[in-house]
């Protein structure tokens, strides 16, 4: 079961590039945007990864540090964050430790095991979630205005 408003958010350690770690704990005592999401380069992922960093100084507004996440190798990633134009981590949880702990690893999607369902969590200042969406639709984008109103909350 995912993660809800009021859980502590776990720490994890997943990989901008191979042997370069990031923790969430890196950010502490500032409000992260966590955005899961299933399989770099897909057209719905794109989308997202790519309006999150074309709209990022929103959230440098607010004060937010943004994460996208997926199961995807850290070389994979690395080259969506360049195509995108990513000014934020886009980290390989390719151990699926954070997928897992967040609660939103899913068993398969179109015959793909150990995916990541799409979903978006905001850790507060004091390192509780205080926006948790989660989604079972892989076509479905973030709410991102429900995301930068819990930014303001944080």
């Amino acid at each position: 079961m995912a993660l809800q408003v009021g859980d502590i958010a776990p720490d994890f350690t997943a990989f901008v590039r191979p042997n370069e770690p990031v923790s969430l704990r890196d950010f502490a005592g500032q409000p992260v945007v966590l955005l899961f999401f299933p399989l770099a380069f897909s057209s719905v992922c794109t989308q997202e990864i790519c309006g999150v960093a074309e709209d990022y100084g929103i959230y440098e507004r607010l004060g937010a540090q943004v994460l996208g996440i997926s199961v995807d190798s850290p070389y994979v990633n690395q080259k969506f964050a360049e195509a995108c134009n990513a000014p934020f981590p886009v980290l390989s949880d390719f151990n699926r430790e954070a997928t897992a702990a967040y609660g939103v690893l899913r068993e398969e999607l179109n015959g793909l095991r150990g995916v990541s369902e799409r979903a978006a969590f905001v850790v507060g200042r004091d390192g509780r979630i205080v926006y948790a969406w989660v989604s079972a639709d892989p076509e479905l984008l973030p709410r991102f205005r429900e995301i930068q109103e819990a930014l303001r909350r944080a």
